[in-house]
């Protein structure tokens, strides 16, 4: 099975790109309703939540784990990978530059995020590795969008008022003439059509999730054993540590139907 977190409703738009693109593999999500946001805790805290969500993802006997949220992919990823060495786990960052880095024609990309993220400079960090050697160099423009979460989970994603503030938030990096931008935040992709409404046909948009759920097609054909391993059907379980807010509308959002997840906090 694959294990799939977030600190909350957004990985749901990672696990909706892995039904699309591995739509035979069974998931368990977890949602770490209780605890959110992640974007603006601070790096030890989010350490030791993604370490007891792995091990409980682990208990539920998955055999890959997907870091599905930006911050804890930031904080996170390379001290899970310590704490569980066997443990196969991908994250949102790297797919979601490297998709960035084949698109971009002239080197100017912006990255938008919550504010954990964009503090973390974890995007900035990766790129900076990957092409420290191009000429001409990468021009990153990052910019922190702590409304576009609660906009999305009160469902605003084509109002009026969402336009405003995606034009507020994008226009400064727009005039730096990007050519490719990076949705850094799982929630994002529901915002996805109205960003590209305002970034205009110049700028492509990166969804990270669809970037992963592609890397991770590509892992599986060239690692059929752990593919094997990866328990296979439509019996998805869903779980959340506090009621989910706006589940109903988040899910027909993601997947055209409502989900029953099971709630319960297994922290505390």
């Amino acid at each position: 099975m694959i294990g799939v977190f977030d600190s909350g409703v957004g990985g749901l738009t990672v696990v909706k790109e892995i039904f699309k693109h591995l739509p035979e593999c069974q998931i368990v999500y977890f949602g770490d309703t209780a605890r959110l946001p992640y974007g603006t805790k601070g790096e030890a805290f989010v350490k030791k939540y993604s370490e007891k969500i792995t091990d409980w993802l682990l208990d539920k006997e998955v055999n890959v784990v997907i870091i599905a949220c930006n911050t804890s992919s930031a904080w996170a990823t390379e001290y899970l990978k310590k704490q569980f060495p066997k443990t196969h786990i991908f994250e949102m960052i790297g797919p979601a530059v490297r998709e960035a880095l084949n698109t971009t024609k002239n080197n100017k990309i912006g990255i938008i995020g919550t504010p954990g993220t964009i503090k973390s400079q974890a995007y900035n960090k990766l790129f900076d590795h990957l092409t420290r050697h191009w000429e001409p160099q990468i021009k990153i423009y990052s910019q922190a969008c702590p409304l576009f979460v609660p906009m999305v989970e009160e469902g605003m994603v084509d109002e009026e008022i969402t336009e405003k503030v995606i034009e507020k938030y994008l226009k400064p990096i727009k005039e730096k003439g990007i050519d490719t931008l990076i949705l850094g935040c799982t929630h994002y992709p529901l915002l996805k059509d109205a960003i590209e409404k305002f970034a205009g046909s110049n700028i492509a948009v990166i969804n990270p999730a669809e970037a992963l759920a592609k890397e991770l097609k590509n892992y599986f054909k060239q690692n059929k054993d752990i593919e094997a391993k990866a328990k296979k059907g439509s019996d998805h379980k869903f779980y959340f540590s506090d009621e989910p807010y706006n589940l109903e509308k988040i899910s027909h959002l993601c997947f055209n139907k409502k989900i029953n997840p099971t709630v319960n906090d297994p922290f505390i």
